[in-house]
């Protein structure tokens, strides 16, 4: 059984390799940190660590790193996260907070996050599968150019432009836009496609070319809001770090652009008591992530749809900075997509 002072050996385990990338001895524990005991007694500690597969040799005669189960139980035992500096804070609300629609918000949430852990940060897009339909705009750009912009109650923005060959009338343009967002407002995207077949019913034939090429292009933004997806940002991390990975960085940069295995891997990561959850090393290995870690903390959209934000990097990171500003930058996400 492991003792109180074992696990906070482990714990100065975890915090020196993580700093250092360096095995760490029983000599340098007791140099560098406060036990009052032995360095005989500390490599008892240590022992009884390895007997349990909390630490490992990588070299004979070496120090010691943390294994997979060793950062889980690290992990399990932070009672607190230490909060992000004020100066992180401000970061995010100014940062994040001159976002001007959906996209802009979740593209910024990735790249703030990407450097305040260094990681490949990811950020889920609300399930908009259950969003409706607010607001169908159609915008003339040019005498034959047209601008098709759908809006949900989530804020997300699609924009898809088409050619008109006969030139665009604006009169009737007025009254296709009216027409279409009688027909579809309020539609969930679920609905939404079925209610498109019977558009044309509300036009004359001779108008046919053009609201076919219109209901073709919102058939178009329907799907892409009903998709899943994410977006991601600080894969060139993965180059800093990437003799943390044993055998090689690629099954990790193949599943960046799977995106599927990391939205399976989000579905099944079960939250902890304080929202955020974890997956770490071989945790992953039936999504070809073994030697990564995954931190992730949901976040809600102003239509009530939840996400997921969090970021993935080596078993070998810091997992309590990265977890307060994951769960900082959900928290922020959250209130801000509230207020919209």
């Amino acid at each position: 059984m492991v003792s109180d002072r074992s696990l906070d050996v482990l714990r100065v385990i975890v915090q020196d390799y993580v700093a250092s990338r360096e095995p760490v001895g029983s000599k340098s524990i007791v140099e560098r940190h406060a036990f009052g005991v032995s360095a005989a007694t500390i490599r008892h500690d240590m022992a009884l660590l390895e007997e349990e597969e909390l630490i490992a040799a990588p070299h004979t005669s070496s120090g010691r790193i943390p294994t997979d189960k060793g950062y889980r139980v690290f992990v399990n035992q932070l009672a607190d996260l230490r909060p992000l500096s004020a100066i992180q804070r401000q970061a995010i609300e100014t940062f994040l907070g001159n976002s001007t629609d959906l996209d802009e918000v979740l593209v910024r949430t990735v790249r703030l996050l990407s450097q305040l852990t260094h990681q490949v940060a990811l950020v889920q897009y609300p399930t908009l599968g259950r969003s409706h339909i607010r607001h169908i705009e159609l915008v003339p750009l040019s005498t034959t150019r047209l601008l098709v912009v759908l809006i949900t109650d989530t804020g997300r923005v699609e924009q898809r432009h088409i050619d008109v060959a006969n030139g665009i009338d604006t009169e009737f343009l007025g009254e296709v836009r009216a027409k279409v967002n009688t027909r579809l407002g309020g539609l969930a995207l679920s609905e939404a496609a079925a209610a498109l077949d019977s558009v044309a019913d509300d036009f004359p034939p001779n108008h046919g070319t053009l609201i076919s090429d219109i209901v073709g292009c919102l058939r178009e933004q329907v799907a892409a809001n009903r998709a899943e997806k994410l977006i991601m940002a600080g894969a060139a991390n993965l180059a800093m770090t990437a003799e943390d990975f044993g055998g090689s960085i690629v099954p990790v940069l193949e599943a960046i652009e799977e995106q599927v295995t990391l939205l399976r891997l989000f579905a099944e990561m079960e939250p902890d008591q304080n929202g955020l959850a974890t997956s770490i090393g071989s945790e992953n290995a039936a999504f070809g992530l073994g030697e990564a870690s995954i931190l992730a903390s949901g976040y809600s959209s102003s239509g009530g749809e939840f996400a997921r934000v969090g970021v993935l990097g080596p078993t070998r990171m810091d997992y309590p900075n990265n977890m307060a500003a994951v769960r900082a930058v959900a928290r922020y996400l959250s209130r801000l997509l509230g207020e919209e």
